[in-house]
């Protein structure tokens, strides 16, 4: 023990072996651009193709890169709660891709995950209806395998939600005025400038340049008292500690939407694939920089080496003169609210998750397997362990959950709002609050998985499929190009048998087979 308290302490002295370049912040801030779309048959249609190009990241420097409608990143995509919605989806590559609606609440067969690819030269269109609470969402590639590269070269973008809640609330809500988009991620580029997928440490690539939507040292004009920053950590293995250090700021939401009230906070930590909502104040003429502490990983092994060192802005805010008044952050609950609403006592079933090297309960992801079956409208409790010393986090899709406690603990006030992804310290245990509603289908999975590209690449990911009470799964079709790792399915079907350890669904105490309602919508 004390050689181990030694070695921690150790490396908590060590320097970075990931430095992070200091910058200029000279250029302005790059805003996506709202995607155009048009209402045929009372349908919101979108378009996105997916397509190689270059752009200059630094002077002087042309990168090849990938983007959706450009060369790097994509347009913002907006709709409202109630709305139908189709995005034709192009594949402009010469490989397959896919693209995933990270959040969102939708049928398996048109989340976009690795059982939708789209080849070379394809279209698809998936279809559904917007029923779920504002949010800042967004959509990124999601092919079996290949994710982290197909991030890393640029494909990514914004998929911003609203409803009666979001507005009516007093918040800043001009998109790319006082309401700004911040897509935070890393990059390494060789001396050729060419983006560097080489890095093979944990947990994975942790580049040297930093880019906000795409802009290397990047500054935004603020002409109001408040802006609200939509921050989306877009990177594929850095954790972020985002702040300021001369001013506190207003949590108001987290991934799946608005929080109950805001929190008062110095930083917020954003684990690659997580997003909040910050509200910051200005005065006439200053300048303040948003910036990233050194990470707080937890009880990880050596984070001197795995992104916990290196601290950088990351984008700087320039108030004008004369600033147009903005009011206090404030809200009201949304008329869905009772009906989005999860309760701890509803929960008829508990399963468990071990994440640990790269698998999830002893068995890394297989295409052709079923491991985790669940009766619509059952409200779950999830419980999920990192025994890994090394980052891992966890996203589930499809829903937005509760995070019940931290080691047998309420959970901090940066973790009470609605959630799909989170940080998994080492040896820690999160218990989660969950419902899958609506939708069914016995052979088209949704995915749970690592958000740590690399670590969903090489395995770290399961499949579950919902279906109608009393159900069972079925075969996941084969799907041309997409080779099974294995025959076998395995199905977790819901009884009061107890499972292997660590793995399965069981049933709660005092919970029938009935007990939970079905059908309620929970987003």
């Amino acid at each position: 023990m004390v050689a181990a308290s030694g070695l921690l302490a150790g490396c908590a002295l060590a320097p970075s072996v990931h430095p992070v370049q200091e910058q200029e912040f000279t250029t302005a801030l790059a805003i996506p651009p709202l995607a155009p779309s048009r209402v045929v048959d009372g349908t919101r249609m979108f378009s996105l193709t997916a397509q190689e190009g270059t752009t200059s990241f630094l002077p002087g420097v042309e990168t090849p890169t990938w983007g959706f409608d450009g060369s790097y990143l994509g347009p913002t995509l907006r709709a409202a709660r109630g709305e139908r919605v189709a995005v034709e989806v192009t594949n402009d590559l010469d490989e397959p891709t896919s693209v995933h609606w990270h959040g969102m609440h939708l049928p398996a067969a048109m989340d976009g995950g690795p059982h939708q690819e789209v080849a070379p030269g394809e279209t698809w269109q998936p279809t559904w209806t917007i029923d779920q609470p504002a949010a800042t969402l967004w959509y990124h590639p999601h092919p079996h395998g290949a994710t982290e590269e197909h991030v890393y070269r640029g494909l990514a973008g914004l998929f911003l939600l609203d409803d009666d809640a979001s507005a009516a609330a007093s918040l800043p809500s001009q998109y790319g005025v006082d309401d700004v988009p911040v897509v935070v991620q890393d990059k390494v580029l060789d001396d050729d400038g060419r983006l560097d997928l080489d890095g093979a440490g944990e947990p994975g690539i942790l580049g040297d340049v930093v880019l906000t939507n795409g802009t290397v040292g990047a500054y935004h004009d603020v002409t109001t008292e408040r802006v609200r920053l939509r921050l989306l950590n877009g990177s594929t293995a850095r954790t972020y500690q985002l702040g300021f250090a001369d001013r506190a700021m207003d949590l108001v939401a987290t991934d799946g939407g608005l929080l109950d009230a805001r929190v008062r906070l110095d930083q917020v930590r954003l684990a690659p694939g997580e997003r909040a909502e910050v509200v910051v104040t200005m005065a006439p003429g200053e300048t303040t920089r948003l910036h990233s502490s050194p990470a707080d990983l937890g009880g990880v092994a050596a984070s001197f080496a795995m992104g916990g060192k290196e601290a950088f802005d990351v984008l700087e805010l320039r108030a004008a003169n004369v600033l147009a008044p903005s009011p206090e952050p404030a809200w009201e609950p949304s008329s869905h609210a009772a009906t989005d609403a999860l309760h701890a006592e509803d929960a008829a079933v508990e399963r468990s998750f071990e994440l640990a090297d790269r698998e999830i309960n002893g068995r890394r992801m297989d295409m052709g397997r079923i491991d985790e079956t669940v009766t619509v409208g059952d409200t779950e409790v999830w419980t999920v362990r990192n025994a890994h010393p090394v980052p891992h986090s966890f996203h589930v899709h499809d829903v937005q959950f509760r995070v019940l406690d931290v080691d047998g603990d309420p959970p901090p006030a940066v973790l009470t709002g609605p959630k799909d992804t989170i940080y998994l310290e080492p040896s820690r245990t999160y218990r989660l609050l969950l419902r899958f509603d609506d939708y069914t289908d016995p052979d088209v999975p949704y995915m749970y998985h690592c958000h740590m590209l690399r670590h969903e690449d090489e395995g770290m990911m399961g499949q579950l499929v919902v279906v109608e009470p009393g159900g069972s799964a079925g075969e996941i079709p084969a799907h041309e190009g997409l080779a099974h790792e294995g025959a076998s399915r395995e199905s977790a079907a819901h009884d009061d048998a107890v499972p292997e350890p660590g793995s399965g669904p069981r049933r709660m105490p005092g919970a029938g087979p009935d007990d939970a309602g079905h059908g309620h919508h929970g987003g």
